[in-house]
């Protein structure tokens, strides 16, 4: 055993001074030498192979070596897995209102629904007005026993009533008295006999139309006949009067009549569907 460290001393000696040489040294070695360091590299192996972890505890230590240079980056690692969820937070507090957005574009038209229940019956409406047309018409004639002559500016009364349907002539006062607005259409018919004839159409005490007849002695009487168109509102009166007192030959007789006609031709209610 002795033997053996003296030899490993004296070889790790010849190692140091081996180790310490430079490159150039080594390569100037002489085959003694290189013949010192290989048998050192057998004993060692020889004799370290037993030792725990092939660590050598009692042989000399050398110097640290130079760092080395830093290696290059690895490749990145995989992902790493996901995180456990974390506990659910207090609500926050309410935000305040966000400004209205502005309208979206028009959607496409729905298709038709089904037609709902019928609704209830409403409330019965106020009274119309009447769907029957207006009417308004009057003839009369002037009896044979009335006294003649009659009085200039005095109203004729044809007592002798042909159409009074709806009393809007007064054969007392000879006048006919408006009831529905509108147009009428007035005619006079007079039989002329023993004297000229002359008479005026009155409304509201104004001449709307003037007729005259002269009478030559003949031995027939003659005829007089005018019309004429009036519009008319309510309360309005019309008749025939005498215009001067030397032509009052308006006469009648079973044989001949002087007459008075009036008739509503259209009505002029603005108020109402029906007759506008």
């Amino acid at each position: 055993m002795a033997v053996f460290i003296l030899l490993c001393q004296w070889l790790s000696l010849s190692l140091s001074l081996s180790l310490s040489l430079s490159p150039h040294r080594l390569n100037a070695m002489t085959p003694l030498q290189c013949g010192r360091l290989s048998l050192l590299l057998v004993v060692l192996l020889h004799y370290t192979n037993p030792l725990e972890d092939n660590k050598i505890h009692s042989l000399c230590t050398g110097s640290p070596g130079i760092p080395g240079s830093p290696g290059l980056h690895g490749s990145p690692g995989q992902p790493g897995r996901d995180g456990r969820d974390g506990r659910d937070a207090p609500p926050g507090e309410r935000g305040e209102r966000g400004d209205p957005g502005e309208p979206g574009q028009p959607g496409v038209r729905g298709l038709t629904g089904d037609r709902g229940d019928p609704g209830e019956k409403g409330e019965r409406g106020s009274p119309g007005e009447c769907a029957v047309a207006p009417k308004s018409a009057f003839s009369a004639k002037l009896s044979e026993s009335r006294t003649m002559p009659l009085a200039a500016g005095e109203a004729v009364r044809f007592d002798k009533i042909v159409l009074n349907e709806q009393g809007d002539y007064n054969m007392e006062t000879g006048r006919f008295t408006c009831r529905v607005p509108g147009v009428y259409y007035f005619a006079v018919h007079a039989t002329v006999y023993r004297q000229s004839l002359q008479f005026d159409l009155m409304k509201n005490g104004h001449t709307v139309a003037s007729y005259f007849q002269i009478f030559g002695n003949w031995s027939k009487p003659a005829s007089l006949s005018g019309g004429t168109l009036l519009h008319l509102i309510p309360g309005d009166q019309v008749w025939v009067q005498m215009a001067l007192g030397e032509y009052m030959g308006l006469y009648s007789s079973s044989k001949t009549d002087s007459t008075f006609t009036g008739f509503l031709v259209y009505s002029d209610w603005k108020n109402s569907s029906v007759f506008a």
